[in-house]
């Protein structure tokens, strides 16, 4: 019986990380359907399936890391069961022809999780959940099947109109996506929904426990708003706790932030650009960016000036090649943009961004942070960066002393611009809009003039939007 193996990945990929299963035994699936989502060092990629057929058998649950090459389910490919009944005589087809429906004896492998009853129970967060959210008779034996895969949430998913977002969404939360009633187009459940599921479960629980064993937690979702806590809940001598697996994307993130905490004698300069000029620029053309279906901000801006600059200060755009003791200056210009997403640091890239125009970069900008929210990003998007820009004030700060992101050699961080009282040529105050910047680079190669001309250059640029919208 042929199986399913997880095919590559990606570059340097060996393994993947379990997250979901769409499929359960029993299911019926084609060639090219998503199979199970995998989480590898910084994507996460829904696996489709090489064959079409029966599901007999899941080889791998929820958490589990799998190679690649590795076995996932085992599938009675649809044409070798059309195929034996061709080699018969002509009069053996017709008997054949009943045992091939005879599939409808698949509700007899599927009654089968009710001895599986007792699996779910080690899962408490989703049963409490799936109860309030909707008791309704009809739903809680699709409930009950789905558990032998260990997955009720993915299993019960899959069958309805979700994408792999919502999915992780209603995983994360504990919400049975079998129980929640979808009012996106076509019926599909969006992410409001499924909050909205979570909020129904929060004021349904205190009234069905009733006790107050639990005073924290009718406080903590109060508090938390449309976020469950994360974690399994446990024990320890202080009181309640909460643990979560380290998810294979923060242990890579972790690794790479103790690679360059621990190679890299990193030093942070600190600076302004007057932007009150760029602004008006800004606002003067987004209306027509809007007209596009674009939202302009300052951030195409900053990404043509730190691109422009990389050209003119190669020891800022190159990385430090220990093993053969030599320095690889790059000649493309692939900048990097940090962004944060619920489940880590990601550092998607632009390709050759010195060669785009304003409106180019704002596009390329907007296609990727789609994917980024989405998680729809493949491992490629991830590659060949030369340097990052992080831009913390979308969350809000100032200014902050940025992880140099390895193998690069600098990265830029932007705060949340604010206007302040500046001394002008004249010697009048006036309040201008400044822009705080912190660019820590790695001090084995860029000495400190060779970072503060580079992020000089940048503010010129910022400061004088025509001549960056001229530069070649």
């Amino acid at each position: 019986m042929p199986a399913v193996k997880l095919p590559e990945l990606g570059d340097g990929i060996e393994s993947g990380d379990v997250l979901e299963i769409f499929v359960s035994v029993g299911d019926v699936i084609s060639s090219g359907d998503d199979i199970v989502e995998m989480e590898t060092d910084k994507a996460t990629v829904p696996v489709p399936s090489d064959v079409g057929g029966k599901v007999t058998k899941i080889l791998i649950s929820e958490g589990d890391t799998v190679p690649i090459g590795g076995e996932l389910i085992e599938v009675e490919a649809a044409e070798g069961a059309a195929a034996a009944p061709a080699e018969p005589a002509a009069p053996a087809p017709k008997a054949e022809a009943p045992p091939e429906p005879a599939p409808a004896p698949e509700p007899k492998p599927e009654p089968k999780p009710a001895p599986a009853a007792p699996a779910p129970t080690p899962v408490s967060a989703a049963p409490p959940v799936n109860e309030p959210a909707k008791p309704a008779a009809p739903v809680a034996p699709a409930t009950i099947e789905r558990p032998m895969a260990e997955n009720v949430t993915v299993a019960d998913s899959g069958a309805i109109p979700a994408g792999p977002a919502i999915r992780r969404l209603a995983r994360e939360t504990s919400v049975n996506l079998a129980n929640v009633q979808g009012t996106g187009p076509g019926g599909r459940i969006t992410r409001d929904d499924v909050l909205s599921a979570v909020r129904s479960a929060s004021q349904a629980k205190p009234a069905s426990t009733g006790g107050s064993a639990r005073p924290p937690r009718p406080a903590a979702s109060a508090s938390g708003g449309d976020a469950s806590l994360p974690g399994t809940e446990g024990q320890d001598e202080f009181g309640p706790i909460r643990v979560e697996r380290m998810s294979k994307i923060r242990k890579t993130i972790s690794a790479q932030m103790h690679v360059s905490w621990s190679s890299v004698p990193r030093v942070t300069n600190f600076d302004d650009a007057d932007i009150t000029d760029l602004e008006r620029l800004r606002q003067s053309s987004k209306d027509d960016y809007a007209a596009q279906g674009l939202k302009l901000t300052t951030m195409p801006f900053l990404i043509k000036a730190v691109a422009t600059a990389l050209r003119q200060h190669p020891a800022i755009n190159a990385v430090i090649d220990s093993d053969n003791e030599q320095i690889i200056y790059k000649d493309y210009v692939n900048i990097g943009i940090a962004v944060d997403t619920d489940r880590g640091l990601v550092v998607p890239v632009l390709p050759d961004v010195d060669r785009m125009g304003i409106p180019d970069i704002t596009r390329a900008l907007a296609e990727t942070a789609g994917k980024v929210r989405g998680g729809q990003f493949a491992v490629s998007d991830l590659k060949g960066g030369s340097f990052t820009i992080s831009n913390l004030g979308a969350i809000g700060g100032q200014y902050s002393t940025p992880i140099v992101n390895v193998p690069e050699v600098a990265i830029l961080l932007v705060g949340r611009s604010r206007k302040l009282p500046v001394v002008m040529p004249d010697d009048t105050i006036q309040p201008r809009l400044m822009m705080p910047l912190s660019l820590s680079y790695d001090h084995r190669l860029v000495d400190g003039g060779t970072a503060a001309r580079f992020l000089n250059d940048v503010i010129s640029y910022l400061q004088a939007p025509s001549r960056l919208l001229l530069a070649l």
